[in-house]
């Protein structure tokens, strides 16, 4: 009974915690690591095929973003998630996939100059599309068994549309443990969908950390907020450019518009028009707009039994091709602009920032966290310009940083979520998804409380039967790094990535026959010998 960790451990992105049991290996996560690449995203530290099941927390990428290559690389296991995440799945590693394609073929066509070699997408298309065939769903509250000795439970997590913490009660020779992975906390108070759900107890708790070292600012009045932006921006004749996640956070933007409109909050131009700049956005909203008994709100249950269109409002616009969306900044109409990604590290907002952000009189609206190594952190950190397709652009704008509009639980909220966890009293939490600053951090405020807590370290195995640490992880070296002046090769992070894998292989060997372990090593050793000559 191992608890091993291969993602978001001392950084907030990239999710990857693999449970073994009764000879079964279960992944809780397969995410996509974005910003500062501190890991490969390209291997994974264990062989794919060696993976019996995956359990997915939500659909954000980057819990969900390396599942196609798992696929890819061989597994053939069951997914098992909540029906609105697998469909919010189908759509986001569809468009996922679609940019991976797309970033490996501009970096051919820019590298085939310099007879670069040429860069593979970490998974296509047609690999997303492979995923289907594996999934399975569930609703919240419903018990699976879902093997010897394993048996798991959904549990609203108030984050995203069909997010959920994963129950999980374990037996494994006469050994009951009970285990709950969080997740990503939802905020309170969040339009359209629930506050997440308390749990009594656990043995164990794989929490997350995001903001486990701050309190979302005062309570916020929305929808007033957002108007006045708006309101104040247009009266200056710019545009509003918001990134934005498609999934989730586009949909609660929305449902403020709708508001603002409704109760006429923006005087300069009353009638604004509002344009959606992403096709993924778009499919989102088509599944928020579907049938959502289950995961809605009180509020959001009412609205829609008086017949309210929770997302739609008079002079809102959907952008499908590319063409369509150039044509937005040739006009100089003020608009707001919604698009992706919300961290500004792809998609079509870097056109929109290119265009705008040098225009003293727009204004760039955060709406969600900035991980450290994006473009959105950089901006929200000061820079004075940043560079776009080649082009040096000066920061003009206004920047802001809509910090009430998360959907992350603040410090308070994780401390008191954790904090009803009595019977049984946690025997030890193990703290994510939080920058390497903010995760121990946020593990000794748990530790001051009387819970037993850390903040596991790249490929920490756990002994979960003993309450033991087995395996100490580390942190891998922050990027950028610098060789010569020049960023290491890929060919180099592969190779270590590769060693990452031979470091598994070997725990994995412990308890095998002295033959096999003896034959192992000699072959090591010969190809060791025969690189150093």
């Amino acid at each position: 009974m191992k608890l091993s960790f291969y993602g978001a451990d001392q950084c907030v992105t990239g999710s990857c915690h693999c449970l073994e049991i009764n000879g079964k290996r279960i992944l809780i996560d397969c995410g996509l690591q974005q910003g500062r690449d501190e890991v490969s995203n390209g291997e994974f530290p264990f062989a794919a095929n060696t993976i019996d099941y995956v359990l997915v927390t939500h659909a954000h990428i980057d819990h969900s973003g390396r599942i196609p290559m798992l696929v890819k690389q061989g597994f053939q296991g069951r997914i098992l998630t909540t029906r609105l995440t697998a469909q919010l799945l189908e759509i986001m590693l569809l468009d996922s996939a679609h940019i991976q394609e797309q970033e490996a073929e501009w970096r051919n066509r820019k590298g085939e100059r310099s007879g670069a070699p040429k860069t593979e997408p970490l998974y296509t298309v047609e690999d997303a599309e492979q995923v289907q065939q594996y999934m399975t769903t569930c609703e919240y509250g419903q018990f699976v068994e879902l093997c010897e000795g394993v048996t798991v439970e959904f549990v609203d997590a108030g984050h995203l549309l069909g997010s959920a913490c994963i129950a999980m009660d374990l037996t494994e020779n006469g050994v009951k443990k009970s285990i709950i992975f969080s997740g990503d906390l939802g905020n309170v108070n969040q339009p359209i969908i629930r506050d997440p759900v308390h749990f009594r107890g656990a043995d164990y708790v794989v929490m997350e950390s995001t903001y486990g070292d701050r309190n979302h600012t005062g309570v916020w009045n929305y929808s007033a907020d957002l108007a006045r932006i708006i309101d104040d921006t247009m009266a200056r004749g710019g545009n509003i450019i918001i990134p934005s996640f498609a999934v989730g956070r586009t949909q609660e933007l929305l449902y403020f518009i709708r508001e603002i409109k409704e109760q006429g909050l923006v005087k300069s131009i009353p009638d604004f028009a509002v344009y959606i700049d992403s096709p993924l956005a778009r499919r989102a909203t088509a599944i928020f707009d579907s049938d959502l008994r289950g995961y809605m709100d009180l509020e959001a249950v009412q609205l829609v039994r008086k017949g309210t269109k929770m997302f739609q409002f008079p002079n809102l616009h959907i952008t499908e091709t590319s063409e369509e969306s150039k044509e937005l900044n040739m006009d100089p109409t003020p608009k707001v602009i919604i698009s992706a990604s919300g961290m500004c590290d792809a998609g079509r907002i870097r056109h929109h920032l290119k265009h705008n952000l040098w225009r003293p009189e727009c204004t760039i609206l955060f709406v969600g966290y900035q991980g450290e190594g994006t473009l959105g952190r950089s901006l929200l950190e000061g820079a004075r310009s940043v560079k776009l397709f080649g082009e040096e652009i000066a920061v003009q704008a206004h920047l802001e940083n809509f910090q009430g509009l998360s959907s992350h639980a603040d410090r308070d909220h994780l401390l008191e979520w954790i904090g009803e966890f009595q019977a049984p009293k946690p025997q030890q939490v193990f703290v994510v998804h939080g920058d390497r600053e903010v995760a121990p951090f946020f593990a000794q405020a748990l530790v001051n409380m009387g819970i037993p807590a850390h903040a596991p370290q790249y490929t920490e195995v756990y002994d979960l039967a003993n309450n033991a640490l087995l395996e100490r992880g580390y942190l891998p070296e922050r990027k950028v790094k610098v060789v010569s002046g020049s960023k290491l090769s890929p060919a180099y992070e592969r190779l270590v990535s590769v060693g990452n894998m031979l470091n598994e292989s070997i725990r994995r060997s412990k308890g095998r026959d002295n033959k096999s372990l003896a034959k192992f090593a000699d072959q090591l050793r010969q190809l060791l010998e025969k690189w150093e000559m």
